[in-house]
Order: C-alpha cells, then sequence, then structure tokens
C-alpha cells in the first residue's frame, strides 16, 4: 500500500488524537510542510540485527519501501546501505555534523565496553579502529533524539546475559547524563516494527512521549500481555505453566505479528517477557512444569 507522505503523518495525528495526546497545531503544520524530516542514523552494536530484519517487516502504518522512500531518511545504516569502506563512514560523520542537534539516533544492540569496546568495532577512521562504544558516546550527544531499539540496546538483554564477559552495557548506562533527552527505550526481542516505526515518527512529529519507569512508551508499554491474551483466564491458559504475560508489557496480544498474523501463545508457547528489564531469565519460563 502507497500513500503520501501528508496521509501518512495525518495518520500518525489520528492515531495520536485517539491517544488523547496533546498536538501543538502549528508544530504539525510546519511538519506536514517541511519537505525533509530529521534524519536517522542507526547504530549496529552487539546483537543479531534481530530490530533491524524486524522493521523491514513493518507494514502498518505502511510497508517499508514507502518509509524509507517517503517518510523519514535513513542515513546511515550499515545493513540497509549500499556504500561501505570509508564512503560508509564518512557518511556517518559527516550526516551527524550537519544535522547535529537534529537527528535521532538508533542504537540497536547492546554496547560493549570490556577491552577498551574492542569487541565490537563498527568501521574504521583514517585507518583506526571505531568501537560501537566510541560511536555512541560521539554521536549519542550531538542527536536531539536517541532511541534504544530492541531488549540488548535498552537494558542489555541477550548479548549481557550472565556471564558477560564483554561487559556488555545498554545505551541509557552509556550515555547517561550526556543526551540532550533521556533515551527511549524500545524493548522487545525484536522490537515490533509498528512501534519503532511509529515512535520515530512520534518523535518527529510530537516530541518526547511519555514513558513509564523503564523510559518506555506508556502507549506500548501500558498493559500486560496477558490483560489481551486471547487465553486468559480460560482452560487453556498458560498461566500456570511459567507463561510470563501477566508481569510482561508490550503489544504482542495486541497487535501480534507478521502483518498481524501470530503470536507466541497462538503458536502454542507461552511468553518468555522478552520485553522485561530482567530478559533473559533462566529458566526462560517460570512456574509450575508439572
Amino acid at each position: 500500500m502507497k500513500i503520501s507522505r501528508r496521509d501518512f503523518l495525518a495518520w500518525t495525528v489520528a492515531a495520536g488524537v485517539a491517544l488523547n495526546v496533546e498536538f501543538n497545531l502549528d508544530h504539525v503544520n510546519n511538519v506536514l510542510a517541511a519537505e525533509t524530516d530529521p534524519p536517522i542514523i542507526w547504530l549496529q552494536g552487539s546483537g543479531c540485527s534481530g530490530c533491524t530484519i524486524s522493521t523491514l517487516n513493518v507494514t502498518n502504518p505502511t510497508t517499508i519501501d514507502n518509509v524509507l522512500l517517503n517518510k523519514i531518511s535513513m542515513k546511515y545504516n550499515s545493513t540497509l546501505m549500499t556504500s561501505s569502506g570509508d564512503l560508509a563512514m564518512q557518511t556517518l560523520d559527516q550526516s551527524a555534523t550537519q544535522y547535529k542537534g537534529q537527528f535521532i539516533l538508533v542504537v540497536e544492540g547492546a554496547v560493549p565496553t570490556g577491552a577498551n569496546g574492542n569487541y565490537c568495532v563498527i568501521g574504521e577512521v583514517n585507518g583506526v579502529p571505531l568501537t560501537m562504544q566510541q560511536a555512541v558516546l560521539k554521536y549519542g550527544p550531538m542527536a536531539k533524539y536517541v532511541v534504544a531499539a530492541g531488549t540488548c540496546a535498552s537494558f542489555g538483554g541477550v548479548s549481557a546475559a550472565a556471564p558477560n564477559k564483554t561487559s556488555c552495557s545498554s545505551a541509557s548506562t552509556i550515555l547517561s547524563g550526556k543526551t540532550t533527552n533521556p533515551v527511549v527505550n524500545l524493548s522487545g526481542c525484536p522490537v515490533h516494527p509498528t512501534v519503532l516505526i511509529q515512535t520515530l515518527l512520534d518523535l518527529i512529529l510530537i516530541g518526547m512521549p511519555a514513558v513509564d519507569t523503564n523510559h518506555r512508551p506508556t502507549k506500548y508499554y501500558g498493559a500486560t500481555v496477558h490483560s489481551t491474551c486471547e487465553r486468559r483466564d480460560k482452560e487453556n491458559c498458560f498461566e500456570d505453566k511459567g507463561c510470563m504475560g501477566p508481569g510482561c508489557q508490550y503489544v504482542c496480544s495486541s497487535m501480534k505479528w507478521n502483518n498481524g498474523q501470530s503470536w507466541c501463545i497462538t503458536a502454542n508457547y507461552a511468553c518468555i517477557g522478552c520485553s522485561n528489564p530482567a530478559f533473559p531469565t533462566s529458566p526462560l519460563l517460570s512456574g509450575h512444569y508439572d
């Protein structure tokens, strides 16, 4: 489905109105009239690239080709961009410099700090390795907003699970006290594509969203998975089998995945709480197994 940029942003406004978000109409008109939006710089650290793959599968409110061509300006993403090597690194630095104080930095994956950050090198600058840690520390303070995409970036996740010999940390830990605005955490393994794309648009159109105590947007992390689960309080509910849905705030049961087709419970598996700050736990499911 192809929709115009104005229609797309109008959809954002409509969604915000439905959620009782207060809009500055003058600001809305300015954004609708603008030819370009603040660009996106996307850094990938210690992770599986699952959040990038998830984002590529977005279908609501539109498809990824329309997003990248007409809705946002993605200046740097090593998985999606065609350039590589020196040209890619030049693009990263030039974009951050040109749009300093305007761009949105997306951090995917945890940030290794062990061995001076050398467990994760994202490229070279003048023949010198640039670590993920160095890149986040350099470009995070230059950004207007920083978004942690996925649980690894938000809380450490799988990448920081014990014994964590690479000393992986979350984006907010690395950037504590160094950013213009608090890091927005979009936890989930992976982040839901609609949550990621819509949050980027909200930041452009509205600004900082209302967040919970874990700095996650409350409109996506305000209700538990269990609260809208199709098996809630039924005989085949997984709660007594260790399902973490009652204590996990996320959109899986309401938005579902793969264009709204399915999610863990529909696929006959209990929720493992992948958006929780403590994910992953051991064992993944807790409770009664008899």
